[in-house]
């Protein structure tokens, strides 16, 4: 018999900042997403420190005050992370470190772990090394304080510079052999993508976990893992697609999330050429998050900062059957109608009635109105594979009209 696995959680403690730039609202909202990603780490979170301050300290991102709060919290329940919500400077990392004794983790080296633990190819691995490195060079200093480098005198000259120096420039090595790899492993992809022809070419955007593997898996009846975690895709996943008798490729690429690190983004651009490369943006939006319009702006600056903001783009929001608006008495004087209190169909006619008919309301999961969602993406990607090859035009009928013919749509 088969002895079931257990599996043993980090104990952490959650650190955030109210500031000029960020209210409590804000803050909170964040530190919701932070605990979403420390519990897809392996982490268990015990408890959420905040504190209001009109910018973060300089030396230790928190005020003494608070710091000491944390550090008696840390020491009287043996808590082994603290991860703060921001990145933190190497200086910071430092002070941090000498005073809690514990290992600090701050918002980009906890999505790094977690893009560490998902990378299934060479191409995934070696990014993600890459911007590790990249993300180490400078916080080299605070790995060899055992060293003393920074107290001199009689036997303290030489050996841990050089020992750090050392580091550094092994390092730099392996930084630029692996930028080297991700160039070469670029061509080929760019060989892969030539040799695929000029079928049209749609790809899924959007902000991680919102569903866009489980929605790959439905239109292509593939099975591309997906789960109900952060980055549980990171590997461009393509698959050949025919609706009706129209074939076109889907590809399914790494989520976005808010304050993203930069390393990411660089390098994982190379992954992205897939979106720049398509001829239609398939951007699934998570309809039953608090915050999915400001998911929406993220991935609109992601794609903007990609050069793929001009692209056709079909809004496509997904988990209807998760969707509960908040109750809403009109009695109560104290409490403001919000876009939380909207039911799906007065969303329906806000900005998203100004989409030119580009948007549609789904569940991917249990398949809500996919009959109509197959016929909106099969007449955008008919637009685009008629102008491509005008002279078979004649091959792709409407889809009413398929439908018509054949009884039914398979």
């Amino acid at each position: 018999m088969l002895e079931k696995e257990q599996i043993e959680y980090e104990k952490c403690v959650l650190v955030g900042l109210v500031t000029q730039k960020q209210d409590a609202d804000k803050m909170n909202e964040y530190l919701d997403e932070l605990e979403f990603l420390a519990h897809t780490a392996g982490a268990e979170v015990l408890k959420r420190f905040t504190q209001k301050l009109e910018r973060p300290n300089p030396k230790t991102f928190i005020g003494t005050g608070k710091m000491e709060d944390v550090a008696a919290y840390v020491e009287q329940h043996e808590v082994g992370t603290v991860i703060f919500d921001d990145e933190l400077t190497p200086a910071q990392q430092k002070n941090i470190e000498r005073l809690l004794k514990c290992k600090i983790v701050d918002r980009t080296y906890l999505i790094l772990d977690i893009f560490a633990q998902r990378a299934q190819t060479s191409y995934a691995r070696t990014q993600v090394e890459l911007a590790q490195y990249e993300y180490l060079l400078p916080r080299l200093v605070g790995l060899w304080t055992h060293l003393e480098r920074q107290r001199g005198g009689i036997g303290m000259r030489g050996p841990g510079e050089t020992e750090i120096e050392t580091d550094r420039r092994i390092v730099r090595d392996r930084i630029s052999l692996l930028k080297k790899k991700i160039k070469t492993i670029d061509k080929q992809m760019a060989t892969q993508r030539g040799n695929r022809g000029a079928l049209v070419r749609v790809a899924l955007v959007g902000y991680t976990n919102v569903g866009k593997s489980t929605l790959m898996n439905v239109i292509s009846k593939s099975d591309v893992f997906a789960e109900n975690k952060l980055f549980a895709t990171l590997d461009t996943t393509v698959r050949k697609v025919v609706i009706g008798n129209l074939p076109f490729l889907l590809s399914d690429t790494v989520g976005f999330i808010r304050k993203l690190p930069t390393q990411l983004v660089d390098s994982f651009k190379s992954t992205l050429d897939e979106v720049r490369e398509a001829d239609l943006l398939l951007h699934v939006v998570d309809i039953s998050h608090p915050q999915f319009e400001d998911h929406i702006a993220s991935v609109n600056q992601i794609l903007d900062e990609i050069e793929s903001m001009d692209k056709p783009t079909l809004m496509v929001f997904n988990k209807i059957d998760a969707y509960k608006a908040e109750a809403y008495d009109e009695d109560d004087l104290m409490i403001e109608r919000t876009g939380a209190h909207y039911s799906l169909e007065e969303w329906k006619n806000t900005w998203m009635s100004r989409t030119n008919g580009d948007s549609i309301f789904i569940s991917a999961l249990n398949k809500d109105n996919f009959e109509t969602f197959r016929k909106k993406v099969y007449d955008r990607v008919r637009e685009i594979h008629v102008t491509r090859f005008p002279y078979n035009a004649f091959l792709y009928p409407e889809y009413e009209d398929q439908v018509d013919a054949t009884g039914e749509e398979e």
